[in-house]
C-alpha cells in the first residue's frame, strides 16, 4: 500500500496558523495530507498560494499522523505588518 506524499518549498498557511505563547513567533499549523518540507532551512510563508509572501520561517518539527501533517515553525523575518 502506497502513502501519498507531497514535497514543498513554500509554507503556504491559508490563515489557520495558531500563535505559541509560550515562544516568540512560533506557530503551529495542520495542513490535510502528508506534506514533506525542509526542516531548519529558510522557507517563503504565504498566506495564499496566488497571494505576497509574507516572510521567511524555519520549519522545526513535522509529525505525520491520520492523513494530516502538523508543523511548528518560527517566523524568522517579516515583509510587512499587514
Amino acid at each position: 500500500m502506497s502513502m501519498p506524499l507531497s514535497l514543498e518549498w513554500t509554507l503556504v498557511t491559508e490563515g489557520k496558523e495558531y500563535r505559541l505563547q509560550e515562544e516568540e513567533n512560533h506557530f503551529t499549523l495542520t495542513l490535510e495530507g502528508y506534506r514533506l518540507y525542509p526542516l531548519h532551512e529558510r522557507i517563503e510563508i504565504r498566506r495564499h498560494l496566488t497571494s505576497d509572501q509574507i516572510g521567511f520561517g524555519e520549519i522545526k518539527s513535522l509529525t505525520f499522523t491520520e492523513n494530516k501533517t502538523e508543523i511548528l515553525y518560527q517566523l524568522v523575518s517579516l515583509h510587512s505588518v499587514n
